[in-house]
């Protein structure tokens, strides 16, 4: 939904530029939106490789509009001599900065000894998908896969998943607790102050649509349940990738 009211913004944006006066530079920009929704600012503004055309992104999403503010452009932008998609590369440092800005200290984190590498999920206690990755978890951080957890109860605010999600944080040994959930599905009631929302609100900037959801180090974000043996390529070609 946040992400949605972000494009719906802009797009408004954009049209009140056009009336304004035919001018997008990045002082307007965001002076617009300023006006329009007090508080919500782009991470950043600038030209795009195709002259006359800006690249406004915010959070992991991109967005592309004309010089003069009429015409906006959503979709992804590829160089066809070096084969790189330039959208997807701001979409996954995007990610990867909101990811991190949440910090550690409001995730559950499962860390081996000696971390090789790093993978932020997205997970519902209520989710298949999730309990078998959960199932992995020893041979995860015996790779030496550090995995911090975001809790995302995609049935929402009013679900049970949101109630365990709650009672999990609140419990003294969170990690064993969300083990035992995941294991049998239940969870002793707890409340206390939590970042379950935060969670959530999250999920919707980085566009999570389905548990669970894995955020890789670079900021490769990869839907669905991947295998232990599988995570570990992944994670280790991302790394060579990024060497290289």
């Amino acid at each position: 939904m946040k992400k949605k009211l972000c494009l719906i913004l802009l797009l408004g944006l954009f049209g009140v530029q056009t009336v304004m006066a035919n001018d997008a530079d990045t002082a307007g920009i965001k002076k617009a939106l300023e006006t329009l929704s007090p508080g919500s600012k782009p991470d950043s503004i600038t030209p795009s490789s195709i002259p006359g055309l800006y690249e406004v992104v915010v959070g992991a999403d991109v967005l592309y509009v004309t010089k003069n503010g009429r015409y906006l452009l959503h979709g992804d932008m590829l160089d066809l001599q070096t084969k790189k998609n330039l959208t997807e590369d701001k979409r996954t440092a995007g990610r990867l900065k909101l990811v991190n800005a949440i910090g550690e200290d409001k995730m559950i984190v499962f860390a081996p000894k000696k971390v090789k590498h790093m993978v932020t999920v997205f997970t519902d206690i209520d989710c298949a998908y999730c309990r078998k990755m959960q199932k992995e978890m020893v041979d995860l951080n015996r790779a030496g896969i550090k995995v911090r957890y975001v809790l995302y109860p995609r049935a929402g605010l009013d679900s049970d998943s949101y109630q365990k999600a709650v009672s999990v944080w609140c419990t003294k040994d969170r990690n064993a607790a969300l083990t035992k959930a995941m294991v049998t599905g239940d969870v002793e009631r707890k409340n206390c102050a939590n970042p379950v929302q935060e969670h959530m609100a999250l999920a919707d900037k980085v566009g999570v649509s389905g548990t669970p959801t894995l955020v890789l180090e670079d900021g490769t974000a990869v839907p669905g349940y991947v295998p232990a043996s599988r995570l570990v390529a992944l994670l280790e070609g991302a790394g060579r990738d990024k060497a290289n």
